[in-house]
């Protein structure tokens, strides 16, 4: 007698009918997909499944995403293993606990294909398919987050699936099944985290400025130190009519002056601290900036929502811009703006440190580097006077604009005009670390006698001694005496992409 799936047979009498035509259709499908020979596919989807095995398919996926450097594959990557991690709880701990069914016998598999099929058959329940669950999670997950890198993993997530019943190891319903559980996993993480797509920037009326069609009357200035080159051809071929002007790092000043003098539009590539020096060049000129990243943080190009050529292209074309605050620090005849973040203590020395270490082994391993060799150094806390009191501080950290995410490290911000200098204290104390770190955990309108953080429109330090260290947008000063911290409002006018941000 020929063995046959319990749970694929032709229903009995007195079945609800629905539950019939299901059963049936689901085992005419399972004998179609399974029983068909494709030599193109045996090959191959077998090879998919099984890598897929784990979640290594999804990682490795999410490797090389991760490595092609860019802000929003780097999210799509980590969004898609999120979504992974909860279709597969979710398909373990309730699909199979709640829906007890066997697996598919092998009597409609090909003999060839049997041979390819797991060694070890699982005991566990069929229902519903994790591997489908997974892929479909990883699949949706990036696509909500970049449409292209979602359309190029697609075709994979799908032919996992589909391998799990050409190899017979599923029936489609399970399939199909474990695919909606990943997808709405992928859903769930969205309501719990919104893409960046989703999170609209405040209504604020567009700046007056000229729509540039081609590039023309853009003078754009690229720090080459920051690898720019390849960002300088794209940005040639988006906007021909454009100026693109590279220099060294020591040139760059002098660069952005020049340009200054000629472009209707002031345009900059590099760092944040590249982009300050232009900010102060369009400050004093009156002209409008446009940004294009091209260092190794940026956080002031991905705040405003450009974050590669197209993005940058597409304001310029459409004339897409809004007014930002500038920071300003002053202290006696010295004064400088900052577009992200201004601090003294601890954070200026590691920045220093940092630059030290950067160029040998790179900027992330050097900033881990600097973060151990300042905190085991046995020094004193800053004394300042701070809201009218004398006290010491490990670190005081104001933000130019509020930063959406918890602790002292730098966030997103969502409105670059809100007049707010987002400030966070590290009180001093005896141990730098357990503070800094009870800081970065805390939320950001916290009170302890450890830290505190308030938003303020200006802010004075007075009594700061001689020789300590400020620093803004990367960039390191010394500061004494009294020092002040004030927004200008609206100061700065920026290209940046409106429709679809």
């Amino acid at each position: 007698m020929t063995p046959h799936d319990p749970d694929l047979t032709v229903p009995k009498p007195g079945h609800r009918p629905l539950r019939d035509r299901a059963l049936a259709l689901d085992r005419r499908l399972f004998e179609a997909a399974a029983g068909r020979r494709r030599p193109g596919a045996d090959p191959v989807l077998p090879l998919l499944g099984r890598g897929a095995d784990h979640g290594a398919l999804w990682f490795a996926a999410a490797a090389a995403l991760a490595v092609s450097r860019t802000p929003r594959a780097r999210r799509a990557a980590a969004r898609g293993l999120a979504s992974l991690g909860v279709a597969s709880l979710t398909a373990g701990v309730l699909g199979r606990r709640s829906v007890r069914r066997p697996r598919p016998a092998a009597h409609a598999v090909p003999p060839v294909r049997l041979v390819r099929r797991l060694k070890r058959q699982p005991v566990t329940p069929s229902f519903p398919d994790g591997h489908a669950a997974s892929a479909a999670a990883f699949a949706t997950g990036v696509a909500l987050e970049s449409p292209g890198w979602g359309a190029v993993v697609a075709p994979v997530a799908a032919s996992v699936a589909l391998s799990r019943v050409y190899r017979g190891v599923r029936r489609p319903s399970e399939a199909l099944a474990g695919a909606a559980l990943g997808a709405g996993a992928a859903f769930v993480v969205r309501g719990l985290v919104p893409t960046r797509g989703q999170v609209t920037p405040p209504a604020r009326p567009q700046a007056d400025v000229p729509a540039l069609l081609r590039g023309e009357g853009l003078v754009l200035v690229a720090n080459s130190a920051s690898g720019t080159a390849e960002r300088a051809r794209a940005l040639r071929d988006a906007l021909p009519g454009a100026e693109v002007v590279e220099c060294a790092p020591g040139e760059v000043s002098a660069r952005l002056e020049e340009a200054a003098g000629r472009a209707r539009v002031l345009g900059v590539c590099g760092g944040d601290g590249t982009v300050n020096t232009a900010a102060r060049v369009a400050l004093r000129t009156g002209l409008p900036l446009a940004v294009l990243p091209g260092g190794t943080l940026n956080h002031f190009a991905y705040d405003l929502g450009v974050e590669d050529v197209r993005d940058l292209a597409r304001a310029l074309r459409q004339g897409d811009a809004v007014r930002v605050d500038v920071g300003r620090y002053s202290c006696g005849d010295r004064h400088g703006v900052f577009l992200n973040t201004c601090s003294v203590g601890v954070y200026p020395e590691l920045v220093r440190e940092r630059e030290r270490w950067s160029h040998r082994i790179g900027g992330w391993p050097a900033g881990v580097l600097a973060a151990l060799r300042v905190l085991r150094t046995g020094r004193h806390p800053l004394e300042a006077e701070f809201q009218g009191r004398t006290r010491p501080l490990w670190l005081l950290f104001a933000g130019n604009g509020t930063y959406h995410r918890v602790g002292l490290a730098s966030g997103r911000r969502r409105d670059l005009a809100d007049g707010q200098l987002d400030v966070r204290v590290v009180h001093g104390g005896r141990r730098p670390a357990v503070r800094l770190l009870a800081a970065a955990l805390a939320g950001p309108l916290t009170r302890s006698p450890a830290h505190a953080a308030v938003q303020v429109g200006r802010l004075r330090l007075d009594h700061v001694a001689p020789g300590t260290l400020l620093a803004y947008d990367g960039e390191v000063t010394e500061v004494e005496g009294r020092v002040t911290l004030e927004k200008l409002p609206e100061a700065l006018t920026v290209y940046r992409p409106i429709a679809g941000y």
